[in-house]
């Protein structure tokens, strides 16, 4: 018996006066498990305790009860059966049927991967009991391989119904999302609410690691391997192990959709199709029989032999005992004494060996070992100071952390709670922020493509800044990205470095602003605002292009640069081509008169017979008067006398 056993207050006390308990098998976060004797029943039973630090928190109460009440519905081969609950002083308490053997968990620790057989072997009696269980309206919530055992008898049944709840009570919040992470559905990561198609995915990576020998998604944080769950598809397991067949590579893949919508709806479908790839594939559920011997297991792995499993029949009668006389009783008696004093020898050699061993082991033995202890959010000195209290040396390893700022500690190498050998050097785990990555030039991708490239590089992107340019639509133009730790902003259209945790925003093209010259202020109206372009007013201008009361252009933008939808601008109209004035040709020859015309661009008109007499005639009188507003080209009307 291991000295954690010895030490443990509840062995061999008696529970509720019908009890006894014999040996510590696991512990967990809320309760302990033990071996122990139904003594009104003389049957072996588990018997699970709640802590007694959580006995006055009533929902652990609730919860423990609810696990009895879960599991006690259930009358399915492959369920753990209930048999009692009860309260003994200060103790919770529940009667459970006592499997020896061992968990899924230790098998796939021992041989890594399964073998087909043994794969569809675990996965048709887990299916049929979460079947029954989500007939019933139960969630398991906690499916892995540590509540899958497999008795020495070939049964294989599952357990720790602890998480279990109705169906149409679904919602967690973030204090109750107590399974483990590896195995949580990307909806209990996002949303916190869990229904039978949670129970499947978990049941979906359970299959995979069978298949591939680990789990799909690895991280040195559980927020890492959380973020994995939420944001990636699961692989085949074929990539890791090339003999998986598809059939099981597609029944992971559709097992872990993101989407519970995707996925089975419940056990009795994931087994239904299983079942289909068991006659597919010729391979049927064995029964898978461990070692002869049942073994109890306490938290720090000794294992302890109980009990040799009896024969399942007696085969023949009993023989029946002769009597025998005095003389064949004293030499009975005498051989008794003489394999006594045997025994007592023995018995000394025993004990001998035993002191040796407790010798090496607590000299250069697993005795011998240290617990590492922990150093996380602490700086290097300190974690440094920590260590050697323990007689252990600390080295430092830089890491990336996406949480822990720089310069503090994450953890070490081996993690907290590890036993290593005295002076041993152990990797503190130090903070260097955020990783950083290099980002290619966004100028001129679609806005999705280079949202994409910040987003893989964990950067939040914010909404599109837009702008009208002559840029083709939904082309980047550029690039802004604000660093975490509150520096200012920068350009990263061109290309740049970012950190996780940096924030961006894009500037997007959304086309030209549409040409209006020409069309009428209606027409020009509704372009616009079809764009998202308001108007704000108008203004004339003089053209000699376009006709009066049409479009010339929209008004240049106040401060310059690019118009973005939602603006308002004004529009500028024209008044018809532009009025010059008339020069005074008065008084003026008729040669000089029409210079005079040509060169301000207008047109003399007189009587041609003058013309002859050009030098001499002058002009008298004009149409239209001098200084008068005309269009060039218009011709003005010469009167002429011949007088000197």
């Amino acid at each position: 018996m291991s000295t954690s056993q010895q030490a443990d207050p509840l062995i061999g006390r008696l529970v509720d006066g019908r009890y006894r308990v014999r040996a510590r098998i696991a512990r967990g976060g809320m309760a302990t498990v033990y071996v122990a004797t139904d003594l009104r029943l003389e049957r072996r039973i588990a018997l699970k305790v709640m802590h007694s630090h959580l006995s006055d928190d009533t929902v652990f109460q609730s919860r423990f009860i609810q696990e009895a009440r879960a599991a006690a519905r259930l009358a399915d081969p492959h369920v753990v059966n209930v048999f009692d609950q009860g309260q003994d002083g200060d103790m919770a308490y529940l009667v459970m049927e006592y499997l020896p053997g061992i968990t899924l968990r230790e098998l796939l620790r021992e041989q890594k991967r399964l073998t087909l057989a043994q794969t569809i072997t675990v996965m048709d009696a887990v299916l049929s009991g979460l079947a029954a269980a989500h007939r019933a309206g139960i969630v398991h919530r906690d499916v892995k391989p540590e509540n899958v055992l497999l008795a020495e008898d070939g049964r294989i049944k599952i357990g720790d119904f602890g998480l279990a709840r109705a169906t149409t009570a679904n919602t967690a919040t973030g204090s109750q999302l107590l399974g483990t992470i590896a195995y949580l559905a990307p909806e209990l990561v996002t949303r916190g609410t869990a229904d039978a198609r949670s129970d499947i995915y978990s049941l979906g990576i359970m299959l995979y690691e069978m298949l591939a020998g680990e789990q799909p998604y690895q991280g040195e944080q559980p927020m890492q391997i959380a973020f994995q769950h939420a944001t990636d598809s699961v692989p085949r397991p074929s990539v890791k192990n090339p003999g998986v067949p598809e059939q099981l590579d597609e029944l992971v893949l559709w097992a872990t959709e993101r989407s519970p919508d995707e996925r089975p709806a419940d056990a009795r479908e994931m087994l239904d199709r299983l079942r289909e790839i068991e006659r597919e594939l010729g391979i049927q559920p064995q029964v898978a029989r461990t070692a002869p011997t049942s073994v109890i297991r306490d938290e720090g792995g000794a294992q302890t032999e109980l009990t040799k499993v009896l024969p399942a029949a007696i085969t023949g009668p009993m023989a029946a005992i002769d009597d025998v006389d005095n003389a064949a009783q004293l030499r009975a008696a005498t051989k008794r004494r003489t394999r006594r004093g045997g025994w007592l020898l023995a018995l000394v050699m025993v004990l001998a060996l035993i002191a040796a061993g407790i010798g090496w082991y607590f000299g250069s033995g697993p005795g011998s070992q240290v617990m590492v202890p922990d150093v996380a959010n602490m700086t290097f000195e300190q974690a440094q100071t920590t260590l050697t209290k323990q007689g252990l040396s600390a080295t430092q390893q830089d890491v990336f952390d996406f949480d822990i700022p720089a310069g503090t500690t994450v953890g070490s190498d081996p993690g907290a709670g590890s036993r290593v050998d005295k002076a041993s050097a152990v990797a503190v785990l130090v903070s260097k922020g955020p990783q950083d990555h290099a980002i290619s030039a966004l100028n001129g991708l679609p806005s999705e493509q280079a949202r994409a490239a910040l987003e893989g590089a964990r950067v939040a992107v914010g909404d599109d800044q837009k702008f009208f340019t002559d840029q083709p639509d939904n082309t980047t133009i550029g690039a802004s990205v604000t660093p975490r730790s509150g520096e200012a902003a920068f350009d990263c259209g061109g290309g740049c470095t970012v950190h996780e945790g940096d924030s961006a925003v894009l500037s997007v093209s959304v086309g030209p602003v549409p040409d209006v010259g020409g069309k009428s202020v209606g027409d020009a109206t509704a372009a616009l605002n079809a764009v998202g372009l308001q108007i704000a007013g108008q203004t004339e201008e003089a053209s000699d292009k376009v006709k009066d009361g049409s479009v010339i252009r929209i008004a240049d933008k106040d401060g310059g640069g690019s118009w973005q939808p939602g603006q308002a601008v004004t529009l500028v109209v024209s008044s018809g081509p532009p009025l010059f004035p008339v020069p005074n040709v008065v008084g003026k020859t008729l040669a000089e008169a029409k210079d005079a015309l040509s060169k301000a661009g207008f047109a003399a008109k007189y009587n041609p017979l003058w013309e002859p007499f050009a030098v001499i005639a002058r002009v008298v009188a004009q149409d239209p008067e001098a200084n008068a507003q005309r269009v060039k080209g218009s011709a003005v009307s010469l009167d002429l006398s011949a007088t000197d």
